[in-house]
């Protein structure tokens, strides 16, 4: 094994130096703090979360039967229509709300509560119908 000088371990030394520090640039400017423009015609916050507990249980619907005994309707127009949007509007809030993550979570888990308290009171009323 080659024994190294002074100077080469300096030079190394440099190059560790430079990598740690390229490395970190590359780090820090990979980090994404986009935020989009917010949109002039904006849906605000808590329609937005309705809007988005319609979809979900519009798109979950899709392949349920309903009562003319139908499947793989499409119920989004529908949802447009009931909040008087369309799909480009529902789109750049969508993106808007998507840069600010902290917004969109909000968002989010308001409209899964209300999901999921709509669901305990079908099922309390189920178990009401079953027992009478």
């Amino acid at each position: 094994m080659m024994k190294l000088k002074g100077k080469e371990l300096l030079l190394i030394d440099k190059m560790k130096k430079n990598s740690y520090i390229l490395l970190f640039i590359l780090l820090v400017s990979c980090t994404s703090n986009t935020i989009f423009e917010k949109p002039k015609d904006l849906i605000p916050k808590d329609t937005m979360s309705l809007l988005l507990q319609e979809m979900i249980i519009s798109t979950s619907a899709k392949f349920i039967k309903n009562k003319n005994n139908q499947k793989n309707i499409n119920y989004m127009p529908f949802v447009y229509e009931r909040f008087k949007i369309d799909s480009t509007r529902f789109e750049s809030s969508n993106y808007y709300y998507m840069s600010t993550i902290d917004l969109y979570q909000e968002i989010l888990e308001k409209a899964k509560a209300s999901i999921n308290a709509q669901q305990d009171v079908l099922k309390k009323a189920k178990k009401t119908i079953r027992f009478h």
